[in-house]
């Protein structure tokens, strides 16, 4: 008998019939022999309309309250599927954050779990239960209802499957695993049945959507096996229809390129004009860092002799870019910081090329640069790690660019 923890996004559960679809993974997942414990994102447009309901009161709320009224919205679904499971005959109960508990620090609306009490869960668990547990929050000082930011209910998840060292994850959402890239641009993208830990981290940090970075990241430091797969797909027996991330050493084959990713989030800052004395990276990216803006790609133009005048570009994310501009402003006016002009550019892509392989082999940056050359594309600013590189282009070539590096690293389907 295997644990298993299953848990069900947004979509996944939007209403009282996909709720019930829903509980049908995981009875006929019990009905295989397994444990299960289930967590569950609020209804899709739930958690959306809450925020709405806080900002209609006051745009400067109380944080605490704030997270209060938001994480009612898993409080709903864990009840309503805990019904669903009654209702085919399986004996569970619902169970929020505060219960189990999730304990997190006390930073209200991006809290991070600290610490999982398992003892009433795994009695739960013995008892022939199958615990339905709220995702997004937790429990922080003083008692208060806590929430975890974006992507918190996949962060309960593989918390709770650290926590009882489950043999695997189940992410049911509403694409059935993770592909070489978006099916949606490139129509010959193909499913990837096992990915590292390492390659699915880059992939989400650099754009893609299928889980969140802080759950890859949370899975990879507990080494739990993750299985991306989806709520709408048929059933098919006790075989693995999804992408299962797992150790890099589980994986036999390791692909030089195992896809490629791109994000529409980013824009980019070129300071010019600064003078290129020591501490000039300091000077500049201090004031980001304070207001907690992160910086990815940066480039610095050489500068010849002491003092020379330089241009330093990189990119922030949109949501960040007046924030940051404003900044600079501020640290100019105020003589800490000396520049002849600011330009931004919003209408960018950033698209990377990711795969364990690039560690033991060479040329993987050369192609793309080969391959954007080909097609007349222009590359702005260039990032590399050792299983990826990253280029920034403009917006417009997204699609040509894609195709065209997804056809020359032969990730085509066939």
């Amino acid at each position: 008998m295997s644990l298993i923890v299953q848990k069900f996004g947004g979509t996944s559960v939007g209403d009282i019939d996909r709720i019930m679809k829903a509980a049908e993974k995981t009875r006929a997942e019990f009905d295989r022999g397994n444990q299960l414990a289930v967590v569950v994102s609020a209804m899709s447009g739930v958690t959306n309309q809450l925020v709405a309901y806080c900002d209609a009161i006051t745009d400067d709320h109380d944080t605490r309250e704030y997270d209060s009224i938001v994480a009612s919205g898993e409080q709903v679904t864990a009840g309503l599927f805990a019904l669903a499971l009654q209702k085919y005959g399986l004996k569970a109960r619902s169970w929020l954050g505060w219960q189990v508990p999730i304990v997190t620090d006390t930073q209200h609306g991006r809290a991070r779990i600290v610490d999982i009490q398992t003892e009433d869960l795994r009695a739960c668990l013995a008892a022939g239960e199958i615990p339905v547990v709220a995702g997004f929050q937790g429990l922080s000082d003083g008692g208060r209802i806590s929430t975890l930011g974006r992507g918190g209910s996949d962060t309960s998840a593989v918390a709770l499957a650290a926590a009882l060292n489950a043999e695997r994850c189940d992410i049911y959402t509403d694409v059935d695993g993770v592909y070489t890239t978006d099916p949606r641009i490139v129509t010959r993208a193909r499913k990837i049945p096992r990915v590292s830990f390492e390659e699915m981290l880059e992939m989400a940090s650099v754009g893609a959507k299928v889980l969140q970075v802080r759950s890859v990241a949370m899975a990879m430091r507990h080494r739990v096996r993750v299985q991306v797969l989806s709520t709408f797909a048929p059933e098919i027996g006790s075989d693995l229809p999804g992408t299962l991330i797992v150790d890099e050493d589980e994986i036999m084959e390791k692909e030089l390129v195992s896809g490629l990713a791109f994000s529409r989030d980013d824009a980019k800052i070129t300071l010019e004009g600064v003078h290129n004395a020591p501490g000039l990276a300091a000077s500049i990216f201090a004031p980001l860092s304070n207001a907690g803006i992160i910086v990815d790609m940066i480039v610095q133009d050489i500068a010849l002799g002491k003092d020379a005048i330089t241009n330093m570009t990189f990119t922030v994310g949109k949501r960040d870019l007046a924030q940051a501009v404003r900044l600079f402003e501020e640290e100019r006016a105020a003589g800490r910081l000396n520049f002849k002009a600011i330009h931004t550019d919003s209408d960018i892509v950033k698209i990377s090329a990711i795969g364990v392989g690039m560690k033991s082999q060479s040329g993987v940056a050369l192609k793309m640069f080969q391959i954007l050359a080909e097609k007349g594309i222009n590359i702005e600013v260039i990032s590399t790690s050792e299983i990826k590189t990253s280029v920034l282009i403009k917006d417009a070539y997204t699609e040509l660019a894609l195709r065209a590096l997804h056809t020359a690293y032969g990730l085509d389907a066939a």
